[in-house]
């Protein structure tokens, strides 16, 4: 068998990445795997196989497992308790549903992408991922809004006013999200004129930097917002400082400190997660190679995964209920500490 038969025998083995229409490109632009040189008999050492499986896809998979069980738990304990029918657990739970199919997306696209092979099914897992992680980043922004109302209007934020636009806001966000998670299935994708591709494939060009673009605005704006709930929040301690000095210990101030800590953290992994892969997509296309591609997806897909820690550890409501639901107990600490509202 010559050098050139068993490249070949070794090339039609391995299966399809999502993000290159050549499976053994994902590694560079023609170095490693990918160099198709033929062998002589006399070499010392035969040739060395590619690899079957893509393992920037092993890694999205696994990435994909935990963030399904993380949100699936937090999706579970919310439906699970009735007590946890206020707004802001409402935008929580909507949180975690579109990571929780952001999950899943990822999931089905690798194990449909290595067993059907199929540019149906391709567009089909695509645009479930482009839907739940539009929808995740919506969340955000919608909690985000719920949390400058709240202090805004700290005395009438407990109306059925507030409950009506929480309905609106989800219904839009999600409404919103479906739309873009249809664009690849209804015609806006690569599959006919590969040159129009961007660094994710089937997804065009104008549609990534559209994404990306709105991306970059949503951040912008959480941002304006939190500095004015950080505004907010300085006035009210003023305020407070002025009147009594032991008030500074009063669950409102403490549950207001811990809301913007909490912001701040989900702000700043956010923009740490998805910035990286947001610039690249801009300036990038699909001649560029898929490592750099995938070197800033994966990061990006860790925000889901954080999402439902800051959750269950911060916030006092579910993590009861997830002590609950995974102990059958609420353990001491938990329940002597005081009830406060949501720290989101």
């Amino acid at each position: 068998m010559t050098g050139g038969t068993m490249s070949d025998e070794y090339k039609a083995s391995v299966t399809p990445s999502w993000l290159t229409p050549d499976p053994t490109a994902w590694s560079s632009s023609g170095d490693g795997f990918t160099d198709n040189a033929t062998y002589s008999p006399l070499d010392s050492f035969p040739p060395v196989p590619p690899l079957l499986v893509n393992p920037w896809d092993i890694l999205l998979c696994s990435s994909g497992t935990l963030i399904a069980c993380e949100n699936a738990l937090v999706v579970l304990v919310i439906w699970q308790n009735p007590s946890l029918r206020a707004p802001m657990f409402l935008l929580i739970g909507s949180l975690a549903l579109a990571d929780l199919l952001a999950g899943l997306g990822l999931v089905l696209h690798f194990t449909l992408a290595y067993l059907l092979r199929s540019d149906s099914a391709q567009l089909l897992t695509v645009g479930l991922v482009v839907a739940s992680f539009s929808a995740s980043v919506f969340s955000l922004l919608a909690i985000t809004i719920d949390r400058y109302l709240s202090l805004y209007y700290a005395l009438t934020y407990n109306s059925e006013r507030t409950a009506a636009f929480t309905y609106t806001m989800l219904v839009l966000l999600w409404g919103l999200s479906l739309c873009l998670g249809l664009l690849p299935v209804t015609g806006v994708n690569c599959l006919t004129e590969e040159s129009t591709c961007s660094v994710v494939r089937p997804l065009t060009k104008n549609n990534v930097v559209v994404l990306s673009v709105s991306f970059l605005l949503l951040f912008g704006l959480m941002l304006q917002l939190y500095v004015q709930i950080c505004k907010i929040v300085m006035r009210h301690a003023h305020q407070i400082a002025l009147q009594h000095h032991f008030l500074s210990t009063s669950p409102h101030y403490v549950t207001t400190r811990k809301g913007v800590s909490t912001l701040a953290i989900i702000l700043g992994t956010f923009a740490a997660c998805w910035m990286p892969f947001t610039v690249y997509s801009l300036v990038a296309d699909y001649t560029y190679p898929p490592l750099y591609t995938y070197a800033t997806l994966v990061p990006a897909t860790y925000n889901s995964v954080i999402n439902p820690v800051i959750y269950a550890f911060r916030n006092q409501e579910i993590q009861q209920a997830l002590w609950l639901v995974c102990c059958g107990c609420i353990p001491a600490r938990v329940t002597h500490s005081a009830r406060t509202p949501s720290h989101v």
